[in-house]
């Protein structure tokens, strides 16, 4: 019924390119941050790269993407640190990413998951609607929600099934509404059932 869950997330080839991809992709969408990293990463695809480039070169290159001048300090900060104290190579644990400048709770899920394949669950919009929605959760905010999926999903299908509820949330599970009558899971789905009592 769905396309590859993997097709239209981000596009990078090593973990630093999935860094910089998941830094750009807050409060943008994957496909405006991928039109922008194929150019980009054909510039600079480094650490090196990115903390010896001038910030307006940077904040040039992502202005299409919103709150680029706060993600380009942010970006060049990181890109310092990771070529000082790790030897220009992402750490693969979420204590050390979440020091890095702009890297929050869910951008270092997002990494580790994808980056590195270490089972992580990234609570973006898609993921707190589509899992509270059809009762895998019952979060009222980001944080009970991934506790809340870290316990009720095996930890082997943590990164897939993040991966499936953002493109079930694109495709049939949208904010605003809802393809029910297309879902698949809307004879078990909460929200879905509430809509009919």
């Amino acid at each position: 019924m769905y396309e590859d869950p993997d097709k239209n997330l981000l596009h990078f080839e090593t973990p630093f390119e999935a860094l910089i991809a998941t830094m750009l992709s807050a409060q943008s969408t994957d496909k405006r941050v991928n039109a922008v990293t194929s150019k980009l990463f054909k510039v600079a695809n480094t650490p090196k790269d990115f903390a010896n480039m001038d910030i307006n070169e940077l904040e040039n290159w992502i202005k299409s993407i919103g709150i680029y001048k706060n993600k380009a300090k942010n970006i060049k900060e990181t890109s310092k640190i990771l070529v000082q104290d790790y030897q220009g190579e992402v750490p693969n644990k979420k204590s050390e990413l979440i020091k890095l400048p702009g890297v929050g709770n869910k951008t270092a899920n997002v990494v580790l998951a994808n980056a590195f394949d270490i089972p992580a669950f990234a609570v973006d919009t898609h993921v707190f609607r589509v899992s509270n929605r059809i009762g895998l959760a019952d979060g009222k905010n980001v944080e009970q929600t991934e506790d809340q999926l870290t316990e009720n999903v095996p930890k082997k299908d943590w990164n897939i099934t993040h991966k499936r509820l953002i493109t079930h949330g694109r495709a049939i599970c949208k904010a605003r509404n809802p393809l029910c009558e297309e879902c698949e899971l809307n004879k078990l789905c909460l929200y879905n059932r509430s809509k009919n009592d």
